[in-house]
């Protein structure tokens, strides 16, 4: 049996751009970071890298052993990270191609969109970074 990591990404930005915030849960573990004035598509890609590395210092020397379950409530994002859209952003791709690279020292890494409702607990922990400023 495959072992597997899930994994709950938000990020968000107060006005766009504006203060940005990512929370990320991994497994029962729970991650907050202020990220500075970014827009909320930047704040998504970059609670996904967060994940990635988080995930890697988990799992150690491990990576190929492992697979990773994301869940993301931006559609926009899961549609670029499976390739079904293209970025077209520059500045957004610079991102995606960090995460092609960090994804493939894993056996296998699924994104997967939900409704913000089913992903609860990684939006609490950007609003809560963003309440705090």
């Amino acid at each position: 049996m495959q072992k597997k990591l899930v994994i709950y990404t938000d990020g968000g930005a107060r006005g766009n751009p504006g203060p940005a915030a990512i929370g990320v849960t991994i497994d029962d573990r729970h991650y907050k970071e202020y990220i500075g004035e970014t827009t909320n598509n930047e704040a998504e890609y970059r609670a996904v890298i967060f994940a990635l590395t988080e995930a890697g210092k988990i799992v150690k020397e491990k990576k190929d052993e492992y697979g990773l379950q994301f869940f993301l409530d931006s559609e926009l994002v899961v549609k670029q990270l499976n390739r079904e859209y293209k970025v077209k952003q520059a500045h957004l791709k610079v991102f995606w191609d960090e995460i092609q690279a960090l994804r493939a020292k894993f056996k296998v890494v699924t994104f997967t969109h939900v409704r913000r409702e089913q992903n609860k607990v990684a939006d609490k922990l950007v609003n809560e970074v963003l309440d705090a400023l």
